[in-house]
């Protein structure tokens, strides 16, 4: 029997319909890859231009510098007012916390038994006087006796005697007048020096002896008034090196201007000037203290409190200062920064010995007329490309991948 064909049906409208859409699609990836670039076809990164970095050219500038110690406010003088007589206190004549002047009468101590001691050494003084008046005549007279051979020898010697006697009594009269006109002066107690005065240990009533361990009150000179700081034995060295072979430089004056800063971090409005550096080192600390003087007008300052003084150590000629957000700190502890060299981006290891004005004091790792980088750091690696701008353009550039 002959093979019957059936001949297969042809696709309908709408089974045509997805494989014209696929073959459109095919075509236009085929385009697409053929408009592609070699490198493109071949997979490889598309090419890059140097990244732009903010940078500073660095220069060298002049700038004081200055070390921050800790330290505590000392009164100029200081002195304990304690009695010098014993006695009953009749009057208080200052008022706690107020400012006295040297001499002013700060306790009166009853005087009554000093007045009579001093009356009596007067009239021992004025018989003692009498009595040499006497003995003087009467050596007067022997002297010319003798001359004339009416007395003996021996009688004008012992008138001699009995006046050079009577003299000495009247000077030991004449110390004890003054003895006790120097107690009864003594029961006025005064202000020994010029300053503000405490509070009273006593009150009108008391009874206080002589030299007692009390004192009655304490009178302290607040204007000017000493910043007592501590700075390490090791640091004084140094600065005594670098003032020696002229990295710092003192002003004309010789003398280290001082300012302070107060425990609530604000500035003393007044400036104050280093007056010494101790002359032995604390072996218990290794520190040396240093004491400046400042002026207290408003009586700001009070003995005791805590400030820090930052203190002018001297000025140098050559300095390079490096913004903050230059320099970083790598995985050992050391900072450190970038820099543009030959159009690459270059790490540098710094050595910085503070911080002035809010920049680091860069001592070693930069120099003068070097590109430091400032801004694009954050991706940045050594070696890569870069190029300087100024940090402003440098922030609204876009990124770059390095």
């Amino acid at each position: 029997m002959p093979t019957t064909t059936t001949p297969t049906p042809l696709p309908s409208a709408a089974q045509r319909w997805p494989l014209l859409v696929t073959l459109a699609l095919s075509v236009t990836a085929a385009a697409v890859l053929t408009a592609c670039s070699p490198a493109d076809a071949q997979g490889g990164p598309p090419a890059q231009g140097p990244a732009p970095v903010g940078v500073i050219t660095l220069q060298a500038q002049r700038v004081a510098l200055n070390t921050e110690l800790a330290g505590r406010t000392v009164a100029t003088q200081v002195a304990e007012v304690r009695p010098q007589v014993t006695g009953l206190v009749k009057t208080r004549s200052f008022a706690e916390g107020s400012d006295v002047k040297a001499g002013q009468l700060l306790y009166q101590i009853d005087p009554a038994s000093y007045q009579a001691a001093l009356d009596s050494a007067k009239a021992a003084l004025a018989k003692a006087e009498a009595n040499a008046t006497t003995a003087r005549l009467k050596a007067g007279r022997y002297d010319q006796l003798a001359a004339v051979d009416a007395v003996s020898q021996q009688l004008r010697d012992d008138a001699r005697a009995a006046l050079q006697q009577a003299q000495a009594d009247v000077e030991a009269a004449k110390a004890a007048v003054r003895t006790a006109q120097i107690d009864l002066d003594r029961t006025r107690v005064t202000a020994p020096v010029a300053g503000r005065i405490g509070r009273s240990a006593v009150t009108p009533g008391a009874l206080v002896t002589a030299n007692q361990a009390t004192a009655l009150a304490t009178v302290q000179q607040l204007d000017p008034i000493y910043v007592d700081v501590t700075q390490t034995s090791a640091e004084l060295l140094r600065l005594q090196r670098q003032l020696a072979d002229g990295t710092l430089q003192r002003d004309a004056a010789g003398q280290a201007r001082v300012t302070l800063v107060l425990e609530d971090g604000s500035t003393y409005p007044l400036e104050g000037k280093l007056q010494f550096s101790e002359l032995q080192v604390d072996p218990a600390s290794g520190s040396v203290t240093l004491r400046a003087q400042f002026p207290n007008p408003k009586r700001q300052l009070l003995p005791g409190m805590y400030v820090r003084a930052q203190v002018q150590t001297g000025t140098q000629a050559q300095a390079l200062l490096a913004p903050q957000a230059a320099v970083s700190r790598d995985a050992r502890g050391n900072a450190t920064a970038m820099v543009i060299k030959d159009g690459k981006a270059e790490a540098r290891v710094l050595q910085t010995a503070g911080v002035v004005q809010g920049q680091w004091l860069v001592t070693s790792g930069l120099a003068a007329g070097e590109q430091l980088i400032v801004d694009g750091l954050q991706r940045l690696r050594p070696g890569a490309p870069v190029q300087g701008v100024a940090p402003a353009a440098a922030a609204s550039a876009p990124a770059a991948a390095h």
